[in-house]
């Protein structure tokens, strides 16, 4: 296909990639290398990594884009520059080796694990009092450090109380291995329910929360689904879902919630309908809405989140220092901490958790499309929450009162 011949947007999208790429170029190569010191100051992030990849030969690379014959564990401390020194929802990547813990991150440690003994012994360690564990799959286009640092700013910024564990499967983080990386996570299925098995039969685990990012929703997913399959359903003990920017086929998504059947964890999306990185996605997936762009407040797809009892977030009008619009859920002060505060508590997202206020509550949750004037309080938010089950509670209220919803509204946003 030449140049005049490709799509327009499909050309933008392309460049935009380029262009995210381009600002990776400078990075020094080797930022694993550990240092073995911590720094005065910094604080510090252990984290579980379980991988797919194949080993690298480069030191500090550990794993490369290739798929690997076995899972591979490694216990990874990193540090984190001191408060003041970088905004919340940055990686702030070294310039030069060896990173200035000042003011870059750095690698403290890196230790391999025996598989069969790395569930009990580091999270004998890092457990925490809540009992929880948070277990984090990357997304398309990541370098095993990629996805190492940024999962470590993520657990920093949101100061989630949970273990924190992240898989990384084998993508060769180029935009023109769309269909390699998308592969890799079907051949990384068995491994993650590996993984999430070993988690949840630790007893002194008590709760599990998945969340993924990107193409790594498929990975999740699909991954939930097999275990729902093989055992009837999802391990009761993983409680939560958090779906970030989803590269998932809407209608594909319907039948994998119908396969992981009921019981189930309770799903909360991140979506933005200016994602530019699904819409490159849409057009070399036939087309078909992805679930990370969907508007939910809009039909088929409103129905069908409130009688699956989903939340939303829509972050379409959030503006990030992403080119691409696909990483907002981690660069955005706001959302890392109510990823860290509410959702992996497991509480229900309102409102008033995301600065909208207590009595935009009915606006928020997408009525405004029907009371004229009032529809742009929505586009003026920042965040826009749909919650089923808050949405229920307004509803009520406006039941028992007798009133319509037009009125209601309008009275709520006047007072």
């Amino acid at each position: 296909m030449t140049n005049r011949r490709m799509p327009r947007v499909l050309r933008r999208v392309i460049f935009a990639g380029l262009l995210a790429l381009a600002g990776c170029a400078g990075r020094p190569e080797g930022v694993l290398v550990p240092s073995g010191k911590v720094a005065p100051g910094v604080s510090t992030v252990d984290l579980l990594v379980a991988t797919t990849r194949a080993p690298s030969r480069v030191p500090g690379v550990l794993f490369s884009g290739e798929r690997g014959s076995d899972i591979e564990l490694r216990e990874i401390v990193v540090s984190i520059p001191p408060g003041g020194k970088r905004k919340v929802g940055q990686v702030q990547w070294p310039t030069k080796l060896p990173a200035d813990p000042e003011k870059d991150f750095a690698t403290v440690s890196v230790e391999p694990l025996d598989a069969a003994r790395a569930g009990r012994v580091w999270l004998d360690r890092n457990l925490p009092k809540s009992r929880r564990v948070l277990v984090f799959v990357h997304g398309f286009n990541n370098r095993y450090e990629d996805a190492v640092y940024r999962f470590a700013q993520i657990v920093h910024d949101s100061k989630t109380d949970a273990a924190p564990v992240i898989f990384t499967w084998p993508s060769r983080a180029s935009i023109f291995d769309y269909s390699y990386d998308k592969e890799s996570t079907n051949y990384s299925r068995d491994a993650l329910e590996e993984l999430l098995r070993a988690v949840v039969a630790k007893p002194e685990v008590g709760e599990v929360t998945v969340m993924a990012h990107s193409m790594g929703t498929w990975l999740a997913v699909e991954t939930l689904r097999q275990m729902a399959i093989r055992d009837g359903r999802v391990p009761k003990k993983i409680q939560q879902v958090i779906l970030a920017s989803p590269d998932l086929d809407v209608d594909v998504f319907g039948q994998q919630l119908r396969a992981i059947g009921e019981p189930r964890p309770h799903f909360t999306l991140f979506v933005s309908r200016d994602d530019r990185a699904l819409t490159l996605s849409r057009r070399i997936s036939g087309n078909v809405d992805r679930l990370g762009q969907i508007n939910p407040a809009e039909e088929p797809y409103r129905s069908m989140l409130e009688k699956q009892g989903i939340t939303v977030l829509d972050l379409t009008a959030l503006k990030s220092g992403d080119r691409l619009n696909h990483g907002k859920f981690a660069e955005s002060p706001e959302v890392v901490r109510l990823i860290g505060n509410r959702l992996i508590d497991g509480q229900t997202v309102t409102d008033s958790e995301v600065g909208l206020g207590e009595r935009l509550g009915a606006v928020a949750l997408g009525t405004a499309q029907t009371v004229g004037s009032a529809a742009s309080i929505v586009v003026s938010t920042p965040i826009a929450v749909f919650d089923p089950v808050t949405r229920k509670n307004y509803d009520d209220q406006w039941r028992r009162l007798g009133n319509s919803v037009e009125d209601t509204t309008v009275t709520a946003v006047g007072q």
